[in-house]
Order: C-alpha cells, then sequence, then structure tokens
C-alpha cells in the first residue's frame, strides 16, 4: 500500500501505548482514523488530540471480546467514511507479569478466557467484521495483527498461546490474499519490550474473568521475577518508533515486524534450528 492520504485507518487499543502511537502516525499521514477502545476516557481524550492536529476521526468504545461490539464498530467505521483501508487489530491485554511464569496447571481458567478473549478472539472479530467488505469495495489494504514475540518463542501461559494463535492466524490470511490476488496484505506485529501500560491491563479485567493477581501472594520467586520484567518493560521501546516501523511495514509490504531488543532474535534463531533440525526444545536461560 502506498497512498495514505484521503484512506481511513482502524485501530482497537488505540487510546493508549502502541495503539495511540499508530492512530498518530496515520493521522500525521493525511489519514482519518477511528480509534477503537474499552476505556470511554482515554478514548474521548486520544480523539481530542487527533482532533486538535486537524484530523478527521471516529472515536467507538469497543470490547474487543464482543463479536457484536466488533461489528458495530465496523458499521460505524463504514457507515462514516465509506470504506477502510487499514485495520490494527491491536488491542490486547496480560494477566500479570507473573503470568509468564506460571505453569498451566496452576492459571485459573478464568484467567485464560479473558486473555484468549481479547489477544486472541479480539483479533480474529477484527479479521471477520472488516476484511469481508474491504474485499468487496477492491480498494487497497492492509491488516495489522498485533502478536508478540512471545508469539514466536512459545511459552505454558494465556499470552504466549494467544500470541502463537495470532502469528499463525495472520500468516494463513497472509497467503489467502496472496493466493487470491486480493490487493489486501497482512502482516503480524511481535514486539519485544514496549514502553506502555500493558501490565497495568488488570484495569480492564471484567469480573466474570475472576479477581487481579495479589502481588503479595505470589511465591518470592514469581515476586522477583515480576519486579524485574516490570522494571525492563519500563526501560522498553517507544511506541512511537513501533508506529514508524508499522507504517513502513504497511507501505513496504512486509509481513513480520520485530522492534525487539539485542539477543532476542538469537533466542528466537535458536527455537527455528530446534525446529528444523528436530531437536528438544533448547531451554531458555534465566
Amino acid at each position: 500500500m502506498k497512498d495514505f492520504a484521503g484512506k481511513v485507518a482502524v485501530v482497537t487499543g488505540a487510546a493508549s501505548g502502541m495503539g495511540l502511537a499508530f492512530a498518530h502516525k496515520f493521522a500525521d499521514e493525511g489519514m482519518s482514523v477511528v480509534l477503537a477502545d474499552i476505556e470511554s476516557e482515554p478514548l474521548a481524550m486520544a480523539e481530542g488530540a487527533l482532533r486538535a492536529k486537524g484530523a478527521k476521526t471516529l472515536a467507538v468504545r469497543t470490547d474487543v471480546m464482543s463479536k457484536e461490539a466488533v461489528d458495530r464498530l465496523a458499521d460505524a467505521a463504514f457507515a462514516t467514511f465509506g470504506n477502510v483501508h487499514i485495520v490494527c487489530n491491536n488491542a490486547g491485554v496480560i494477566a500479570s507479569a507473573s503470568n509468564l511464569r506460571t505453569p498451566a496447571w496452576e492459571s485459573p481458567l478464568a484467567e485464560w478466557d479473558w486473555v484468549l478473549g481479547v489477544n486472541f478472539m479480539g483479533v480474529l472479530h477484527g479479521v471477520r467484521a472488516f476484511v469481508p467488505r474491504m474485499l468487496a469495495n477492491g480498494e487497497e489494504g492492509h491488516i495489522v495483527n498485533t502478536a508478540s514475540m512471545a508469539g514466536m518463542l512459545s511459552g505454558d501461559n494465556a499470552y504466549n498461546v494467544s500470541k502463537f494463535g495470532v502469528v499463525c492466524l495472520t500468516e494463513g490470511i497472509y497467503k489467502q490474499f496472496k493466493g487470491m490476488g486480493a490487493k489486501l496484505s497482512a502482516s503480524v506485529l511481535c514486539p519485544g519490550l514496549i514502553k506502555t501500560a500493558i501490565l497495568d491491563a488488570e484495569r480492564n479485567r471484567p469480573e466474570e474473568f475472576g479477581p487481579p493477581v495479589d502481588p503479595s501472594k505470589l511465591r518470592p520467586e514469581l515476586q522477583a521475577w515480576s519486579a524485574g520484567f516490570t522494571a525492563a518493560l519500563s526501560a522498553g521501546i517507544e511506541p512511537s518508533d513501533v508506529g514508524q516501523m508499522v507504517f513502513e511495514a504497511i507501505r513496504d509490504d512486509q509481513f513480520y515486524i520485530f522492534p525487539i531488543q539485542p539477543g532476542i532474535r538469537e533466542s528466537l534463531q535458536t527455537r527455528l534450528d530446534d525446529i528444523s533440525q528436530q531437536r528438544n526444545p533448547t531451554l531458555p536461560v534465566v
């Protein structure tokens, strides 16, 4: 996709972090932007910031776990702007940093339901709501699904599993688009440590999915690991840098987008070598 001015982008999880950075980048390129987020007040603030710079915007409060809510988002976007050219299925959550180190058999099922519901089903709902109409309209366009390097390096927790699913789904739709000669393409975003508030995601955890994790009740080794991970995240890559990379990937039709720290690529290569050589998985360095 080469021409952006006058086109329309939809971003979920747009009220903060990477989603907000994407929205600003698209607006700077002359696009109209549809912002979706589950948090009403931050969403209104994000819309106001874009309008202040002259962008055409539409804000729609959206719970991506709900097919009906995402369908309403699509209806509003197409009704307002006529067509959609870029969709960033970006909304995501993590139960807590400790969840990344908690064995699958110890994590509550409600935690799996919530994380998979947002991180994977939210992306799938976005694909199903937008792609058929984008194909029917016949214009060039692009789908960007936010996964994570957690989706490339494996793990027995809900976050890794959900992001693995996003990588698989996105590669599949990319192949479908290319095989059918569509004017649409797709990219999967697999960030490393990005300076966002994702560790505060439990502020939006619905009551039916159980209470937030109480850090004081974690085992000492999990408390220590969580503290280290939190510190590393606070020193992570700026969301605006990720926004630039996403824009360039769309422009250049690049499938994999890897904003990552030094050393992560080597870990990925080790895993790929394990697979190709039918080696047992290499244990991570703790």
